[in-house]
């Protein structure tokens, strides 16, 4: 399938956009970043894939999470993206981030501590070579 994406290429994509939206975080309040090396693989439709990861950014203590949250959401609407605005379960503001390719996706919000933000991924939709077994970590 000419011009589809590999699932190593639809990976390096969510990955850079995680890294896209960590650099929105003010520099003087970030800690450390943390991107896990591995995901997973996720059903699109029958016959495609999208590939699941995530980052966490560790951010100084007394760091407003919320209205970095709300900058991030800023920052991508006014940019064209399709964006949403809901609440986590624990009453956090929780911003998605939907790009046009079919598949991709962000979700941005505080994490399990409070002094996290937390970034989930989701690449645009690919297919698997023929053999690949979709479990695991990819």
């Amino acid at each position: 399938m000419d011009g589809e994406l590999t699932w190593q290429e639809a990976k390096a994509k969510a990955q850079a956009m995680e890294l896209e939206i960590a650099a929105l975080i003010p520099k003087d309040t970030v800690v450390s970043i943390d991107q896990k090396t591995k995901g997973v693989l996720l059903s699109c439709n029958k016959a495609q894939h999208k590939w699941k990861g995530s980052t966490t950014i560790t951010v100084a203590d007394g760091t407003k999470i919320e209205s970095i949250v709300k900058d991030i959401e800023a920052h991508y609407r006014a940019n064209g993206l399709k964006v949403s605005v809901d609440m986590d379960i624990d009453e956090k503001l929780l911003v998605q981030i939907d790009p046009p390719a079919p598949g991709e996706n962000y979700l941005v919000g505080g994490g399990v501590k409070p002094n996290e933000i937390w970034i989930d991924s989701g690449s645009p939709c690919f297919t698997l070579p023929e053999g690949i077994y979709p479990g695991g970590d990819f």
